[in-house]
């Protein structure tokens, strides 16, 4: 046996023989193989002790330690949350909830490697109201295949997540309230540094990515200083927060209302989950001491490598025209909102029937929604920082009776990131390719902070004269100044607001 071949064993021993049970920092813990023998799988595992009683509405303490072996083979329960309604294209029968959620899920190919593999860890979306790491969309195998670790985890939401309080500020340590979901991410992500080495994962080439609010979440994550250092690269599937934001005494003054913290604590969950209102993540003071575009701005984010993109037909789902819209209903709204640059904004959004005023808009408040927001990361990202940044445009149209309908709807490119075309759907070979070259692209990236590699079309990396994006639809190609005139009318919009 040559020198060559005795020191690739060398290096692939260690990370062939991992097995069951794997030592982690609280204790062992079992998995099970998956529907492919070649992946093993590790479900439920606590990164957070649970958030119950005087831990409701504080930052995520360290869990117990526990003695013996964990048999890590069941999903744990969602967090609390009210599920999307049947009629919904998202809806999916509904599990347990519970308030004692904070756990992640790992799949890990049992294949030998050269060395530790990159680590991706999913951040789900559900307008940080729903959702849950165990979603079957996000099974980790066919995309583990890939030569990566993937983890998939549970964080609080609504108001059991981001509720702010003056008192639960004054009660804190940091003088801050509220964004507790996202101090669940920087938990359950110190505890990858912690323990992805035993599964075969690199903490030191980690990547965070998620969709619509799991890629708010990533956008938020990368603002923030207390996530520094604890990922590498990062990439957002439609969601990102360039704006004001809303301020902490704003965010407390909507808790304020709801009553006493003891009240509050002392509720049920399920009590608890039937009060109304809005929660979400803000400028906490803590966990985001500026607005995400005030720290782009000074380049205060952190300096690493970006994919973000965003689908075609997006608001097909998210804001669906109503059935009383009428051209004369989109002009009147188009003036109010936009006064004088209304004749600016028609020049793009044309309007002249009902069914024009459909499209015009479907594709304006995509573009002010979600293209704006995703064409705006990377741009920021090249003037302050030094790391590069890739942007990409979903408009393959997954096959089925909903198919005219939701057309490239918001999340329709998740099933194609993890390589998980579900049996239900007409899949044709122009699927399967997809599916394969952007799970590709998503490892790769992962593996060195560049998407490209053998046998894929070069992804530029971009800047903002030539404008690039790579088209991710019924074919795979380069494209530049994709929505531009719509996308510039909108930075001129959300600049005169400042």
């Amino acid at each position: 046996m040559n020198r060559a071949v005795l020191a690739f064993l060398a290096l692939a021993i260690p990370y062939a023989a991992i097995g069951d049970p794997v030592k982690t920092d609280l204790g062992l813990v079992s998995g099970a193989p998956g529907n492919n023998p070649a992946v093993h799988v590790y479900k439920g595992i606590p990164y957070a002790a649970p958030p119950v009683g005087d831990r409701r509405w504080k930052k995520p303490q360290t869990p117990a330690a526990w003695t013996g072996v964990r048999q890590a083979t069941e999903f744990s329960p969602a967090c609390m949350q009210v599920p999307y309604p049947e009629t919904s294209i998202y809806y999916s029968p509904p599990g347990p909830v519970s308030e004692d959620c904070l756990y992640l899920n790992i799949w890990r190919t049992t294949q030998p490697s050269k060395g530790p593999r990159p680590v991706m860890v999913w951040i789900h979306g559900g307008a940080y109201t729903r959702g849950t790491g165990a979603t079957p969309t996000y099974n980790g195998e066919n995309l583990a295949q890939k030569g990566v670790v993937v983890v998939t985890l549970n964080y609080r939401l609504g108001i059991f997540g981001f509720l702010a309080h003056p008192e639960l500020t004054k009660e804190s340590d940091v003088h801050s309230s509220g964004n507790y979901g996202l101090l669940d991410m920087v938990a359950a992500l110190q505890w990858v540094q912690k323990n992805i080495a035993a599964f075969g994962g690199d903490p030191k080439r980690v990547t965070i990515f998620g969709e619509s609010a799991g890629s708010s979440a990533v956008n938020f994550l990368i603002a923030s200083p207390l996530a520094k250092g604890l990922f590498q690269r990062v990439i957002g599937e439609s969601g990102a927060n360039f704006g004001r934001g809303t301020k902490l005494a704003d965010m407390e003054q909507n808790g304020s209302r709801l009553g006493t913290l003891a009240d509050l604590r002392a509720k049920s969950a399920e009590d608890v989950l039937k009060i109304e209102g809005s929660f979400r993540p803000g400028v906490d003071g803590w966990f985001l001491p500026e607005s995400v575009s005030d720290i782009f701005a000074h380049g205060k984010q952190s300096d690493v490598p970006v994919i973000a993109g965003y689908n075609a037909d997006e608001s097909r789902t998210l804001a669906p025209w109503p059935a009383t819209g009428t051209a004369k209903s989109f002009l009147d709204q188009t003036h109010k909102r936009f006064g004088d640059k209304s004749e600016e904004f028609l020049k793009l959004y044309p309007v002249g029937s009902d069914e024009q005023a459909a499209e015009a808009h479907y594709n304006s408040t995509r573009d002010q929604g979600m293209g704006w927001q995703m064409r705006t990361w990377v741009r920021n990202q090249g003037k302050s920082g030094k790391a590069p940044a890739y942007l990409y445009h979903f408009t393959r149209i997954p096959p089925g009776p909903t198919a005219d309908k939701y057309r490239a709807y918001h999340a329709a490119e998740i099933q194609y990131v993890f390589a998980n075309l579900r049996p239900g759907r007409p899949w044709e070979d122009a699927d399967r390719k997809l599916a394969d070259a952007m799970s590709s692209y998503w490892a790769n990236f992962a593996a060195t902070g560049n998407p490209n590699g053998k046998g894929l079309e070069k992804w530029p990396v971009y800047d903002a004269k030539s404008d690039p994006a790579m088209i991710f639809g019924d074919q795979v190609v380069v494209r530049h100044e994709v929505n531009k005139a719509a996308l510039d009318f909108f930075d001129r919009f959300f600049a005169a607001q400042q």
